[in-house]
């Protein structure tokens, strides 16, 4: 067991929902080009089974963040987006299944601290392109 999943009792931490989504992202963002599942393994440390990174990976290629191409008998996987395109999908998921929408967008953005606050309203600033101009 690494560090990160044996903590000091010995017992293996159980990681948070995403986390190893988001591990196996960076790791294919480290890589050069294209790789296998067993390069994203071994990258990780090599505790995780086989089959739970291609799992990892089949997931992250549902949620269009990493693509793949067959590769003689097996598949190599290249990534699509960032950590940063995977934390926003698991926000807009989270949010979707809400039924007040304005009620938890308004207590997210009361409980960000005043640089988050500020970056996210310079953001909502930004013209939307698909939103037409003016009507005349």
């Amino acid at each position: 067991m690494t560090p990160e999943t044996a903590p000091e009792g010995g017992r293996a931490r159980r990681r948070g929902q995403g986390e190893l989504e988001g591990q196996v992202l960076g790791a294919l963002r480290e890589a050069d080009g294209p790789v296998t599942a067993a390069w994203v393994q071994q990258r990780l440390g090599g505790d995780l089974a086989y089959t739970t990174v291609v799992t990892i990976l089949t997931r992250l290629l549902a949620k269009d963040v990493v693509a793949r191409e067959r590769h003689g008998r097996s598949f190599v996987w290249t990534p699509t987006a960032d950590v940063a395109r995977l934390a926003a999908l698991r926000m807009r998921r989270l949010l979707d299944g809400e039924r007040d929408r304005e009620a938890v967008l308004a207590s997210f953005v009361t409980a960000l601290p005043p640089g988050d606050e500020q970056v996210l309203r310079a953001l909502l600033d930004i013209p939307d392109p698909d939103a037409g101009g003016p009507e005349d």
